[in-house]
């Protein structure tokens, strides 16, 4: 492959009551909700989609809220921490303003020479603020990065640097572990993946407040086909293409265990609303728009001020 993976489309996570989270993200870190759909595999689950004003891939953190959910626990085999960027200048006036509303964060303390805080969303999941040199208008400039739990980094990291075209930009050691950070070229947001081996015994689980898969970016459909066919000439077992109505996605396992996807920047979130007025009403695939009264019934009010 001459091409390279240019970063992260969006990840996706499993959260605990829905108004909650959606107070959140829109409140606490001004993003917008720019899709209220359903889970496709469950539509009286919804699926939620935050993001920039316009949805660009490389800043959507989407969410399976599950009223019901058990505590979720990140281990080996899991993505276990995102980050999002925080535009040049702005990471003390961040550090400031949740003071400001007495949300509580660990640090600032440095990695890879980068101020990074940590806060936690109502499910205790942890969201990482990483200082950059970037600058932006928003609040926060999509992900920075995404961090991957492994037993042994270096069959993920072969992945990465020889199918995805990632560079490896370093090891850090820290309490209990290491961290490998690689980078995909360009300037693309979300274009870092950090692998972390850690030495404290855990068993991962899917729950509130954990990381279900990571997706990564095909500009469109004909480039995503192409890796699909360099996956399966490597030994992994892509799926074929499924229709997720804002983008096309493939699927399959990483070595060490994380579900990975690989989403296409089209057709966008643009497609059944106008941009100005995205997120604001139900939208559902059409397989379950004649079931709409029922699934509306299902679904918990949902409330989003923003």
């Amino acid at each position: 492959m001459t091409r390279s993976i240019p970063g992260l489309h969006h990840v996706t996570a499993i959260s605990g009551p829905p108004q909650a989270n959606v107070d959140f993200f829109t409140k606490v870190l001004n993003q917008r909700l720019v899709k209220k759909t359903v889970n496709f595999d469950d539509p009286g689950t919804y699926h939620l989609y935050y993001g920039d004003e316009a949805g660009s891939p490389g800043t959507i953190l989407t969410f399976f809220p599950f009223v019901n959910a058990g505590p979720g626990r990140a281990g080996p085999g899991m993505a276990s921490a995102y980050a999002y960027a925080v535009p040049a200048g702005e990471f003390d006036a961040w550090m400031g303003r949740l003071a400001e509303q007495a949300i509580e964060f660990d640090g600032p303390v440095e990695r890879f020479g980068l101020r990074v805080i940590t806060l936690h969303d109502p499910d205790s999941a942890p969201v990482e603020l990483v200082e950059t040199f970037r600058e932006s208008q928003a609040p926060l400039d999509g992900f920075h990065s995404v961090t991957l739990w492994e037993d042994d980094i270096a069959p993920t990291a072969r992945l990465l640097t020889d199918i995805f075209g990632y560079e490896e930009l370093g090891h850090e050691t820290e309490e209990g572990g290491e961290r490998l950070r690689l980078q995909a070229p360009g300037d693309a947001r979300g274009a870092v993946v950090d692998l972390m081996r850690s030495d404290a015994p855990s068993i991962g689980r899917q729950g509130a407040g954990s990381i279900h898969h990571v997706a990564f970016r095909a500009e469109s459909d004909e480039v995503q086909l192409t890796w699909r066919e360099a996956l399966a000439s490597a030994g992994y077992a892509p799926t074929p293409v499924i229709d997720r109505q804002y983008f096309n996605a493939i699927y399959f396992r990483e070595p060490g265990g994380v579900l990975f996807e690989i989403a296409t920047d089209p057709p966008g979130f643009a497609v059944d609303e106008e941009a100005a007025h995205l997120g604001e009403t139900l939208k559902l695939p059409p397989q379950y728009e004649a079931h709409r009264d029922r699934i509306e019934e299902v679904l918990p009010p949902l409330k989003v001020t923003q």
